[in-house]
């Protein structure tokens, strides 16, 4: 705000100019040149002079400091530490019990039955006996409805892009079983039925197939990825396992060998 003295000079200071009246007013009727706006060389405002002790306390021209509010103010470095580290803690101790839980269910697959086969024992077909449901229909089956046939046990999905590779192959193989009254055995492996039954479709599969929903049978032999195949001769033993995708070169022996029994 902009106020005009006496002297007709203009100030840019209400209370400095008042406060500068009174004193001219008291000592003589001279216009009080304190009110006029000092400039520098630059043409930049200076500040006025200050006034007098009694003009201060009459009329004060400051505001009193700022006292800062020490409860506001940011937390201290060590502090934010102090808490900082439980939370590191927790997140290291989470990561390690998934990491652990991770190995152990990585490592418990069995492989008993690969190591009897290899040494040419020749262990029975777990869980024999237990009935699954049928893929494409409401019937029930289980491979001890297979005894003394000669059974290519195929454990797949319609998700397992290997198995996609090799069910041409499997097909071949069911067709010239199907001649010495062998089969192909397709199960499904934690699959939804829709996806299963286009897959069949897809690759024009006759073989029949059966369903593990919950995937108790296949961990019997084993089995946590896909695909597995195994091999049982006539009288429901295990006498050749492939733990991946299978070739001719694997069928043909196994076949053989189970023939041999």
């Amino acid at each position: 705000m902009t106020v005009e003295c006496k002297s007709g000079s203009v100030c840019g200071g209400l209370e400095r100019c008042v406060a500068a009246a009174v004193v001219a007013d008291f000592r003589s009727s001279k216009p009080n040149r304190r009110c006029r706006a000092k400039f520098d060389r630059s043409g930049e405002r200076v500040s006025n002079p200050r006034p007098r002790a009694w003009e201060a306390r009459a009329l004060p021209t400051e505001l009193p400091p700022h006292d800062p509010d020490l409860t506001q103010s940011p937390l201290p470095l060590v502090a934010v530490r102090r808490r900082a580290l439980p939370v590191f803690a927790s997140l290291a101790g989470a990561c390690l019990i998934g990491l652990l839980i991770y190995g152990v269910s990585a490592q418990s697959a069995s492989r008993t039955l690969d190591q009897q086969v290899q040494l040419r024992r020749y262990p029975r077909a777990p869980d024999a006996a237990q009935a699954l449901p049928s893929l494409q229909g409401p019937a029930r089956a289980s491979l001890a409805s297979f005894r003394g046939r000669v059974l290519v046990l195929n454990f797949w999905a319609s998700w397992c892009e290997p198995c996609q590779v090799e069910a041409p192959l499997l097909e071949r193989a069911h067709r010239q079983l199907e001649r010495h009254g062998g089969t192909v055995l397709g199960v499904t492996y934690l699959d939804a039925s829709p996806d299963s039954l286009s897959f069949v479709r897809r690759y024009h599969i006759t073989y029949p197939n059966l369903r593990d929903s919950e995937g108790t049978f296949a961990h019997a032999y084993g089995t946590n990825q896909l695909p597995e195949t195994f091999v049982i001769d006539r009288r429901g033993r295990i006498v050749a396992i492939s733990r991946g995708e299978i070739d001719q070169a694997f069928l043909s022996r196994a076949l053989a060998t189970a023939e041999s029994y």
